[in-house]
């Protein structure tokens, strides 16, 4: 039997040998030795007994043994060698006993290379075990700046808490966000239980994703997707059967992973030409029905009524053609039920209006893939559904501009609500619009979300001459404080607000549905996520001035937003400073959306800086969580 066994270990190893051969690698195991860094550039610390992965065993501590094996770790050696009748003995003792003796082996950016027992892993591999008991050394390299040495810290502190070596990610933090998907706190140690629990489910889960053949996604990467989305305790919960069909139905949101830009953003409506037949003649789609799900009611929340506009108006533009309903007051707790009811009553196309809702919109988009889910968030990836939002930015930069006119003096405040993706830019945006106008222009920003903040008593001691408060109005509050504000008398007298016009918005997109142009998106998006982000050229966008406002000020927002809705202009193009120093020093380049969307910087100009989340109050935190 072992002679079999050995030849066709020795196949395996002959076939991979020349692999690696003809695709230019290196055809025998890994030296570690080789690839050490120099004296001085590393430290060993012992970790004792371990679980070592076999699949994380990828070498030898020295070049000696190196030749004996294919890069599989499967034998290279003939037969009739003193090798072979080696292997073969202890695939005897395997067979009949188990091989329970460790090996030595060091662990290197969490790989593994075996000083003594390459024999006994070629065997336990051939045979398909799981792990190898060893002894092990760490090798641990000075911190450095580079994007593996980083995960490498990362992965050692989550080490030291749930002894699992099992997992790797391609990104920073994503051994922090495991440990608190599975229910952990930040620094609390896992109990034999918790190791269990979790390397059943991560075994069965690889098993299944890699019979998908997502070669260019990393296991790890994939689970920790798959757990943001679905959660943890939920997926424990799943049979092998319910598991595999959970995993095939996320297949495209997978792939997103393994792309550098995950998202498409769509600057504005689709314009693709249509014969003229069609035009004239009807397309046959029978009458939409759709949800709006709105976190709050339209009454307590201006967020929520400016989307509850945007529904009344869209049963204005199509009263014979869109039926709406809607769901407001709706929580995290009971999002998943809300969904359920939409899809029971027969609606086509549903919005979410609400980024805490995007993973069960998710959920539902793949559970019913005949319907149209729409989740209102910003550079949100998810391949099932499509995102949109606006470019509030361009609007906040006309703002800017109308406070730098008439401050009295230099000062400027600025209330921003959350940090997540967008508000930054609008914050940089006024900024820059304000020194536009008074080079000397200085924005205090204050953050309404922060922990024990009085943000008016704080603005109060600034002296600010023009205010930047909420954007929009509260129907139930009676507050002036919204828009750009000056203070006569301790009272707000109003200058300018931005508008949101949602139903400029969904007035075109459900166009697209009923004119059939809705896939063309997808046609030019190459497989990645959709997010509508329009602006002041599709009409969304808007500032609305007092007529109070002097004559050359409102002659001001009319050629900004004019200028900036034909593309002529652009409030991030030319030099940029920030803070620390210059973002951008091409006078002939401007931001792109992208860059736009994730600015984690601030103007020079701007007072202040973005809070830490733990800063943020509860609420605050789940949704810089999600969009943050």
């Amino acid at each position: 039997m072992t002679l079999t066994d050995y030849a066709k270990a020795y196949g395996l190893g002959k076939k991979d040998y020349q692999y690696r051969m003809l695709h230019g690698m290196q055809p025998t195991l890994e030296v570690l030795d080789d690839i050490l860094p120099g004296r001085g550039a590393y430290s060993e610390v012992p970790l004792g007994l371990v679980q070592i992965p076999t699949d994380q065993i990828v070498g030898t501590k020295t070049g000696g043994r190196s030749s004996a094996f294919a890069g599989n770790f499967m034998p290279i050696l003939r037969e009739s060698t003193e090798f072979a009748q080696k292997w073969q003995q202890l695939s005897d003792s395997h067979v009949t006993e188990g091989i329970r003796e460790p090996v030595k082996a060091y662990e290197y950016m969490n790989k593994f290379y075996v000083l003594e027992g390459n024999k006994r892993v070629s065997v336990m591999k051939f045979y398909g075990a799981t792990a190898v008991p060893g002894i092990v050394t760490r090798i641990v390299p000075k911190r450095t700046q580079e994007k593996e040495n980083k995960i490498y810290y990362e992965f050692m502190e989550f080490y030291d808490l749930s002894k699992v070596n099992y997992i790797w990610f391609s990104e920073e933090g994503s051994f922090r966000k495991l440990q608190e998907l599975v229910g952990k706190q930040p620094q609390e140690v896992w109990t034999d239980e918790d190791k269990l629990t979790f390397s059943s489910i991560y075994r069965r889960f690889c098993a299944e994703y890699k019979r998908l053949g997502e070669e260019g996604v990393l296991p790890g990467d994939a689970f920790l997707a798959f757990l943001s989305l679905y959660g943890y305790e939920d997926i424990c919960d799943k049979t092998t059967k319910e598991l595999k069909a959970m995993i095939l139905n996320m297949r495209e949101e997978f792939g997103l992973l393994e792309k550098e830009e995950s998202v498409d953003l769509k600057l504005s409506p689709n314009e693709e030409k249509r014969p003229l037949l069609n035009l004239l003649l009807p397309t046959g789609m029978s009458r939409l029905k759709i949800a709006f799900v709105y976190a709050k009611t339209a009454g307590t929340s201006a967020w929520t009524y400016a989307h509850e506009l945007g529904r009344l108006h869209l049963e204005q533009a199509f009263p014979d053609k869109v039926t709406t309903i809607y769901y407001d007051a709706v929580t995290d707790e009971n999002i998943k039920e809300v969904l359920c009811r939409a899809v029971e009553e027969g609606c086509d196309i549903i919005f979410t209006t609400s980024p805490a809702f995007v993973q069960e919109s998710v959920k539902a988009a793949i559970a019913n893939p005949q319907l149209r889910i729409l989740n209102c968030s910003l550079h949100t990836s998810h391949r099932y559904i499509r995102t949109y939002y606006a470019r509030m930015h361009e609007a906040k930069f006309v703002m800017g501009a109308v406070a730098g006119a008439l401050a009295g003096g230099d000062r400027i405040a600025y209330i921003a609500d959350l940090p997540v993706y967008g508000s930054i830019a609008n914050i940089n945006a006024f900024a820059l619009g304000a020194k536009m106008i008074n080079p000397r222009a200085q924005v205090y920003l204050e953050w309404s979300s922060m922990k024990d903040q009085d943000v008016y008593e704080k603005i109060g001691r600034i002296h600010a001459d023009c205010i930047s408060g909420k954007d929009m109005v509260i129907p139930e509050e009676s507050s002036r404080y919204f828009g750009i504000y000056c203070l006569e008398d301790g009272m707000p007298r109003s200058l300018a607000m931005p508008l949101w016009h949602w139903g400029k918005f969904y007035e075109r997109l459900i166009r697209t549905m009923l004119d059939k142009t809705w896939k063309y998106d997808e046609k030019t998006s190459d497989n990645k996520a959709i997010n509508y982000w329009w602006g002041m050229s599709s009409d969304v966008i808007d500032v609305v001035c007092s007529q109070s406002l002097p004559i050359g000020t409102r002659r001001l927002v009319d050629l900004l937003k004019a200028t900036i809705s034909r593309g002529e202009f652009n409030p991030f193009s030319g030099i940029l400073y920030s803070q620390t120093g210059v973002v951008q020093e091409d006078p002939g380049v401007s931001l792109t959306p992208e860059q736009i969307v994730k600015m984690d910087w601030l103007a020079e100009n701007v007072v202040g800086r973005i809070p830490m989340e733990s800063e943020l109050e509860e609420e605050a935190r789940s949704a810089v969580a999600q969009q943050g």
